[in-house]
């Protein structure tokens, strides 16, 4: 009796520890881990469909409403599909940007990426004229809003072809409309026009090469590209007659998983006669940033930045935060 019972108890802890090692494995097959054993199984049965998973938040969202970092851009896309999901989810980004002398910029960007090598983007860009109206004799206008409509599409992918060297690719069309720009023209009696800022908008065309290397101690991320642009101070000016081709870029180091350290170079056209000190000759922009991954929707970022001439202004104090949020 006692033996049968010790059997039956045996065979009873036989099948729960069965039952355990099918949860187990179940659950950890479910966690995404995975074991020598299973690597080297083979099975006729088709694999399972992995499930869509949340990537880090990175390129940040530029002022201008694309992928990048501040003033310069990324060839990688913004949120593009995730594994199983047939669009893209997307992402917003508020930036202020305090450039002194009373001056001010904010800017609220939205993207998506509806496929994994095209991104969509919208930045709405406030720039407060400081005290230049007063130095205009009093005009009533203070600020200039800049509309930018944004669209990229990769043309190569990081390591496509089976080439591990070769960069990412991305080009992009961006128009942009400059709600203030007549009026304020119209309140200086046409002295923009006269100084050959003629336009309230224009249409600028990107091209961007990135390629992150991890042979280094560090992860480093190379990011350079052309702009061909007939806008002052990114369109927030007004627009020239002529195109003008210019270099940017950025290097990034990844400091730790979660936080990284950035510089960027932005030339800038000179398109246009310097009004006296009223509006002066534009300058080359570089900036200083460092980006925070908060988790994996949230990202935030400060500056330091360099902008040459802006306005009536040096602006060689230029500090901004920027955040982005992915869903």
């Amino acid at each position: 009796m006692r033996n049968n019972q010790h059997i039956r108890k045996g065979k009873y802890n036989k099948r729960h520890r069965s039952h355990s090692t099918v949860w187990l494995a179940a659950l950890l097959v479910a966690a995404g881990w995975s074991t020598n054993a299973d690597e080297t199984q083979t099975t006729n049965a088709p694999p399972a469909a992995k499930p869509a998973e949340k990537g880090a938040p990175l390129p940040l969202h530029q002022i201008e409403g694309n992928g990048g970092i501040f003033a310069t851009l990324s060839a990688y896309i913004v949120n593009p599909p995730r594994n199983g999901e047939p669009v893209g989810r997307p992402s917003i980004g508020f930036a202020y940007v305090n450039i002194g002398h009373e001056q001010n910029l904010e800017a609220f960007t939205v993207t998506e990426s509806p496929f994994k090598r095209l991104e969509l983007g919208y930045g709405w860009d406030r720039l407060g004229l400081g005290d230049l109206p007063q130095a205009l004799g009093g005009i009533p206008t203070d600020e200039v809003q800049l509309h930018n409509f944004n669209a990229r599409f990769q043309l190569v992918k990081e390591g496509d072809f089976d080439q591990k060297w070769l960069p990412a690719l991305t080009a992009g069309v961006h128009y942009k409309y400059n709600d203030g720009f007549d009026q304020l023209n119209h309140d200086v009696g046409g002295a923009l026009v006269n100084a050959g800022i003629k336009y309230h908008d224009g249409v600028d065309f990107t091209l961007y090469a990135s390629k992150l290397f991890t042979q280094l101690p560090r992860p480093v991320l190379l990011e350079a590209g052309g702009r061909a642009t007939k806008g002052i101070w990114e369109g927030l000016g007004g627009f020239s007659d002529s195109y003008s081709y210019l270099f940017e870029g950025n290097v990034v180091v990844f400091v730790t998983g979660n936080f990284a350290l950035a510089a960027e170079y932005k030339q800038q056209p000179n398109n246009y006669r310097p009004i006296g000190s009223l509006v002066r000759k534009e300058g080359d922009w570089w900036t200083l940033d460092a980006a925070y991954v908060v988790n994996k929707h949230l990202t935030l970022a400060a500056g330091y930045g360099h902008f040459g001439n802006v306005l009536n202004h040096e602006a060689n104090g230029v500090w901004g935060i920027t955040t982005k949020w992915e869903f």
